[in-house]
């Protein structure tokens, strides 16, 4: 079965970090391009970054480029999302996503996907 686990969320001033983490199981994070993605109360779920299973290549959002990194651990079968220079707009329930190879260049769209953890909350704080 098919399972990612999303944690590291939390309670953060702006300005400050954390790192989420999608734990993956029933597959290995290789293959499949592996997205995070965040949804505010009253807006549309919205693809933040990705990373190809099948090359590695990355992509952000413009929103959270330079800020942001994503990052897998093959061994752990773990993805992380880095987050620094946190910004109020940050504040999100954030997803992780497994979909098939040749969407990467749907990237940001949701039907890109057809597996998605239970999402974890972060709050950032002015």
């Amino acid at each position: 079965e098919v399972q990612l686990v999303e944690s590291g969320g939390g309670l953060v001033q702006a300005g400050g970090s954390l790192t989420l983490s999608c734990a993956a199981s029933g597959f290995s994070v290789g293959d499949y391009n592996i997205g995070w993605f965040r949804q505010a109360p009253g807006k549309e779920r919205e693809g933040v970054s990705c990373v190809s299973g099948e090359d590695g290549t990355t992509y952000y959002a413009e929103s959270v480029k330079g800020r942001f990194t994503i990052s897998t651990d093959n061994i752990k079968n773990m993805v992380y999302l880095q987050m620094n220079s946190l910004e109020p707009e940050d504040t999100a329930a954030y997803y992780c996503a497994a979909g098939p190879h040749d969407w990467i260049h749907a990237w940001t769209l949701v039907k890109a996907y057809d597996y998605w953890g239970q999402g974890t909350q972060v709050t950032v704080s002015s």
